[in-house]
């Protein structure tokens, strides 16, 4: 199933650095998930970084940040600690997200064919209503991007 925007997103259960991630219990405010390739790599590590230096932003419109890949939680665990993250990393080792958001694609790494995460991000509002997204983005600026649309939500 992809995900339509202007529909709601179907609840789903991840696994997170803060306990248990159940869509339905976001409801009432607006989220932000973002969807990154692998932790401890360069552009990860900047669009984290990133998302890590507006969260104050974020939190002043009421939004959370949440960020998955398809990494184990002791390697989120690490990773939040590492770049010292406000928010919470869910794992998605099933690929359940992963695929309810149509992020899996066919990518060269090294002139290698790959299975893996295209960055993506999705701006839900407080009725759980996909209202933007973003794919294949680039890591550099991109969390500002998604500050202004969670801006425009108001």
């Amino acid at each position: 199933m992809n995900m339509t925007l202007d529909k709601k997103v179907p609840d789903f259960a991840l696994a997170g650095t803060g306990g248990e991630f159940r869509l339905a219990d976001q409801l009432g405010h607006p989220l932000v998930i973002y969807f990154y390739p692998k932790d401890n790599t360069p552009g990860c590590a900047t669009e984290a970084g990133q998302f890590r230096d507006l969260h104050g932003e974020f939190l002043k419109l009421g939004c959370s940040v949440f960020g998955i890949s398809r990494d184990s939680l002791k390697s989120h665990q690490g990773f939040k600690s590492k770049l010292r993250l406000p928010f919470d990393l869910l794992s998605d080792t099933e690929e359940t997200a992963c695929r309810l958001f149509a992020v899996i694609k066919a990518k060269k790494l090294y002139g290698k064919d790959v299975i893996g995460i295209e960055r993506s991000t999705f701006l839900i509002d407080a009725g759980g209503t996909l209202r933007r997204e973003w794919r294949g983005v680039k890591a550099d600026g991109h969390a500002a991007d998604v500050l202004t649309a969670a801006r425009a939500l108001r």
